[in-house]
C-alpha cells in the first residue's frame, strides 16, 4: 500500500491541530478587566473582577464566602457593580448592615442555582420548556430564563429582568452568568 501526500490533507490537518493549541487562550473570560481562570473557584475569580466589587462585598458581609468556595456546584447569576447602584438609593448601604443579614443572604442565594448550568444547557432547558426554562434557587424562589436569538434574559418572581451580559464564565466549583441587574425575591 502507497501513502500519496495530499496537500490539502495536512494543511486541513495543521489548522485544526494549530486550532486546538489555540483554543484555551480563546476560552479564557475575561470581566472587569481580569482572567477568569476556570481552576479557580467562585469567590478567588469574582474578587478579581473590578466590575464586582459590590457582589464580594456583600457576599461577605453575608458570610457566603465558605459555600461559594465549597465544591458545589453552583451556576451564578451575578450582577455587576452599575446593576447594585441602580437599586433605589440606600439599598446597598441598608441591606449591608449586619442587622439586615437575613434579607442580604435571602437576596444573594436567590442568584445562585445548585449545579452548572452552562449557556447551552440553559438553552436546552428553554427549548425543552416551550420557551422558558424555570430553575429553583438556592433561596428556595424560581429564576425564569427566556431567551431571544441568542441572548438569555432571567427574570426574578417581582418582574425583573436581567440580561445575560457574559456567559459562561467557567469556574472549578460551577460557571457564573454575568447579569445587568440585581434579581429579587418574592
Amino acid at each position: 500500500m502507497r501513502i500519496q501526500f495530499n496537500p490539502r490533507v495536512a494543511a486541513l490537518g495543521l489548522s485544526v491541530a494549530l486550532s486546538a493549541v489555540a483554543l484555551p487562550a480563546a476560552a479564557q473570560v475575561m470581566v472587569g478587566g481580569a482572567s477568569m481562570l476556570p481552576s479557580k473557584d467562585i469567590i478567588d475569580n469574582a474578587v478579581n473582577s473590578k466590575d464586582h466589587t459590590t457582589l464580594v462585598a456583600a457576599v461577605k458581609a453575608a458570610s457566603l464566602v465558605e459555600t461559594l468556595k465549597s465544591p458545589g456546584p453552583f451556576t451564578v447569576f451575578a450582577p455587576t457593580n452599575e446593576a447594585f447602584a441602580a437599586l433605589p438609593a440606600g439599598t446597598v448601604d441598608t441591606l449591608l448592615k449586619p442587622e439586615n443579614k437575613p434579607t442580604l443572604t435571602k437576596v444573594l442565594t436567590y442568584h445562585v442555582v445548585a449545579g452548572k448550568y452552562d449557556a447551552a444547557a440553559i438553552m436546552k432547558m428553554i427549548q425543552d420548556g416551550g420557551g422558558m426554562a424555570k430553575m429553583k434557587t438556592v433561596e428556595g424562589g424560581t429564576l425564569t430564563a427566556k431567551s431571544k436569538g441568542s441572548n438569555v434574559m432571567v427574570m426574578d418572581e417581582k418582574g425583573g429582568t436581567a440580561h445575560v451580559t457574559i456567559a459562561d464564565v467557567y469556574q472549578s466549583n460551577g460557571v457564573i452568568h454575568v447579569v445587568d441587574k440585581v434579581l429579587m425575591p418574592k
